[in-house]
């Protein structure tokens, strides 16, 4: 059964959630990882693959946005539809839950912090929970 974890940002977290996930992925990418983050628009998914390759040159993350000729890379970015090609953990930065998570083994939610913001991850945290998936949180602290 997929395993969800909420990370859940701090309030005065200063930076959009997306820059959180590259940090994230740089992680789960280090581990062994496949990944596919599930974006909510092209937007976010060009801005994403500018943070990945903005990251430390020691950090190279093998990455694209998925498209009609993807290859098989560590990590893919998306937003549109199911990907053909995936890892075993996606990182949900879309705001709804994907009808096709459960392909994975690990789902991560990333929570942002602003408050007003937060509506989104409550409602998924409830489907997931009402469908008994097992739930982890992580309150992610950031110095001020």
């Amino acid at each position: 059964m997929t395993r969800v974890d909420f990370y859940i940002l701090p309030d005065h977290y200063p930076q959009s959630p997306l820059t959180y996930a590259s940090r994230l992925i740089d992680k789960v990418y280090r581990m062994g990882h496949g990944i596919y983050v599930h974006l909510e628009n092209a937007q976010d998914a060009q801005y994403l693959d500018e943070q990945l390759w903005q990251l430390s040159p020691e950090s190279f993350i093998p990455h694209e946005i998925v498209s009609d000729t993807t290859t098989d890379v560590a990590v893919l970015l998306g937003h549109d539809g199911e990907p053909a090609h995936h890892g075993n953990v996606m990182i949900n930065l879309s705001g709804n839950v994907p009808n096709f998570f459960s392909r994975f083994e690990r789902v991560a939610e990333i929570v942002p912090g602003n408050k007003e913001m937060r509506t989104k991850s409550r409602e998924n945290f409830r489907f997931y929970k009402e469908r008994g998936y097992p739930l982890h949180t992580h309150n992610i602290q950031i110095p001020r």
